[in-house]
């Protein structure tokens, strides 16, 4: 696979991409999984068990989650103290089994250490191999190669609980994967920030970012989401909605037979047709009692109109020729919308909107 490892490389180097997932969050999450983990594999292959909080809530949890096997694969790391800090150019895989001496501690001699011949790359034929041998593989993979990633998840059928950002929602190869029921969002982060620990390198340009005592860096990340295809009760709770249909509040698209609706709880209890709604609707879905119809994003072929080259005039009157209202759901307007939003004019004035998931009640529910 030429060139397969450019863009991981370029992260790696970059230190954009290694972000270390809080244990507050990992065990906020992995609650509602209890069920799926016992006598199961675990594979956490984007993981340096130094850093990886991934790695510790497994191994310290071996036992009182029923484990059968723990296996974690590090990238270009083969450091025999498992908690240094030193870099090193080779891979290694861990494996893990349960405590022998009965310390409720993973020491480091009941830990196997075996050397990659290659760079651990999640891609890798070495770390496929290891992949094949799992039945749940959870872990933060690289936001950068994310749809490979999940891509990767699904060619060989695993289970799977993983940590992107929620436009992930949007890439084409991930919402057909929703739309089709085969993936859907966590219960434990619906909406704020996470906080993440970064390498000690790492340049602090976000906005948010703290040093602890001990001088480890964190920054926070916005809009982050859990990933799974593993099924939790949660899941099956019903979206109160309380507002009745009013044409007057909820207008429609010009490119596609829906109306607006820019809240989720603005849903209307009442209107049976396709409905345009946020991407973070999701963290409140029920497949029991809405259907997933597309996304305006890409459209998948909805889209019921194409428009030609038109003219943006932004809020300061900079006119520019675009064609991206084609990208995206579009309302026709009366007049020029807020300052801070754009409008197009040729003929009509319009207002390109954010995504918007497109969906329909299911017959029956409420």
């Amino acid at each position: 696979m030429p060139n397969k490892n450019k863009n991981l490389h370029k992260a790696s180097k970059a230190k954009r991409d290694e972000f270390y997932t809080q244990l507050s969050d990992i065990e906020r999450e992995l609650k509602h999984y209890k069920k799926h983990l016992k006598d199961k594999v675990v594979y956490c292959n984007c993981d340096d068990p130094r850093v990886s909080n991934f790695f510790h809530y497994f191994s310290y949890n071996f036992e009182k989650l029923g484990l059968k096997r723990l296996i974690t694969t590090c990238y270009k790391n083969q450091d025999m103290d498992l908690f240094s800090r030193n870099d090193s150019e080779q891979a290694i895989y861990l494996e893990y089994y349960g405590d022998k001496n009965c310390n409720h501690v993973p020491d480091p001699e009941e830990i196997g250490i075996k050397h990659l011949k290659g760079d651990g790359d999640f891609r890798s034929r070495e770390t496929i191999e290891l992949l094949k041998q799992a039945d749940i593989v959870v872990t933060n993979p690289p936001f950068s190669l994310f749809r490979e990633y999940v891509a990767q998840l699904v060619e060989h059928g695993k289970k799977f609980l993983i940590i992107g950002s929620v436009n992930a929602i949007t890439y084409k190869e991930v919402f057909r994967l929703i739309k089709d029921d085969q993936v859907w969002l966590g219960p434990s982060i619906r909406s704020g920030d996470r906080e993440f620990g970064v390498p000690d390198d790492y340049p602090l340009q976000a906005a948010g970012f703290r040093i602890d005592a001990a001088g480890k860096k964190y920054i926070r990340v916005k809009g982050v989401r859990w990933f799974t295809n593993m099924d939790f009760k949660e899941r099956y709770e019903d979206l109160i909605l309380y507002k009745k249909y009013n044409p007057g509040e909820y207008p429609t698209y010009d490119n596609y037979d829906a109306i607006e609706v820019s809240k989720t709880k603005d849903i209307p209890v009442d209107y049976d047709g396709a409905m345009g709604v946020p991407i973070t609707f999701l963290d409140k879905y029920n497949p029991d009692q809405f259907e997933i119809v597309g996304i305006t994003k890409t459209w998948f072929g909805a889209a019921i109109k194409t428009y030609p080259p038109q003219i943006q005039v932004s809020s300061n009157g900079r006119r520019s020729v675009v064609t991206k209202l084609n990208d995206g759901a579009t309302l026709k307007i009366d007049s020029p919308p807020p300052s801070k939003t754009y409008y197009i004019v040729d003929g009509d004035r319009f207002i390109q909107l954010y995504a918007r998931v497109l969906i329909r009640r299911k017959r029956g529910s409420k």
